[in-house]
């Protein structure tokens, strides 16, 4: 089956660039090293969103991924810096 490619966008409501900091560790750190992760990356980091561009083998890994404690961790350490909830989609 052909590669998932769903894409994150973050809306911060203060301290953006601590917001980019954080994101990438965790995204270096631990899900770059998760199987069937093919691509995990900030493709755009402004004040006003942060993009993270995904790619994954197939929807088992990516649901594996998506219950996983790298997206647990991130999700709860976001939350106070976020305006909205993380926008989703699958491209």
């Amino acid at each position: 089956s052909a590669p998932l490619n769903p894409q994150a966008t973050f809306i911060p409501n203060v301290g953006w660039v601590f917001l980019w900091k954080l994101a990438r560790e965790i995204a270096d750190d631990e899900v770059v090293n998760e199987s069937g992760c093919i691509r995990y990356e900030l493709t755009e980091a402004s004040e006003e969103k942060l993009v993270l561009t995904e790619q994954w083998e197939s929807e088992e890994l990516l649901a594996k991924h998506s219950k996983g404690t790298a997206v647990q961790d991130l999700n709860e350490s976001l939350s106070a810096l976020l305006a909205e909830p993380v926008q989703l989609e699958r491209l």
